[in-house]
């Protein structure tokens, strides 16, 4: 058990992840108010109870999202998320990566951590050959998240997901379950 008493999926030195829980609206959302300026214009993460409740339990019944919380092991404190979006089974064992850091998180690793916890993850359980990041251009944390944990740029999507209003261009990144950064 975690140290909030939650079962975790896996653990790393500083971080753990484990999956979403309902219980866990008042410090999500309190941390994503927290963090409006780090995430802004990239990420709208949920900031109220109702919003969280609708953005989790989507993650925890529709079968082709996986999402998990990263927390610290140290306390427990929620320290950020990644999610995997669109997946698809067969031939194809694909997903989409999202994810954001809480401002007070971020820039000390934890993601790093989180995200390697999460690829081990995915190409190990979840059974999944391939995973991508879309990402904005100007979003140079998640690119760099992206590049640190040994996804390759593939291409570059313009108009790609309709965003604040406007569609955005976005690169395509993606590691598949034999490159090097696929153990995490």
């Amino acid at each position: 058990m975690s140290a909030t008493g939650h079962r975790p999926l896996a653990e790393g030195p500083r971080v753990g992840i484990r999956p979403f829980a309902l219980t866990d609206a008042d410090e999500f959302t309190a941390r994503a108010r927290e963090s409006e300026d780090l995430h802004h214009p990239w990420l709208y993460p949920p900031t109220t109870a109702d919003a969280y409740a609708a953005y989790a339990g989507a993650l925890i019944d529709d079968p082709t999202r996986f999402g998990c919380l990263v927390y610290e092991r140290a306390g427990g404190g929620i320290a950020g998320f990644i999610n995997i979006n669109n997946i698809v089974r067969g031939g194809f064992r694909c997903g989409a990566l999202g994810y954001g850091a809480f401002a007070h998180a971020a820039g000390r690793g934890l993601m790093s951590e989180g995200l390697g916890l999460v690829v081990r993850y995915a190409f190990g359980p979840l059974a999944l050959h391939r995973l991508e990041i879309n990402v904005q251009p100007g979003n140079e944390a998640s690119i760099a998240l992206a590049r640190r944990a040994g996804f390759r740029l593939e291409g570059y999507s313009p108009d790609f997901i309709f965003m604040d209003g406007a569609w955005r261009d976005h690169e395509r990144w993606a590691l598949t379950a034999e490159m090097p950064g696929a153990s995490g």
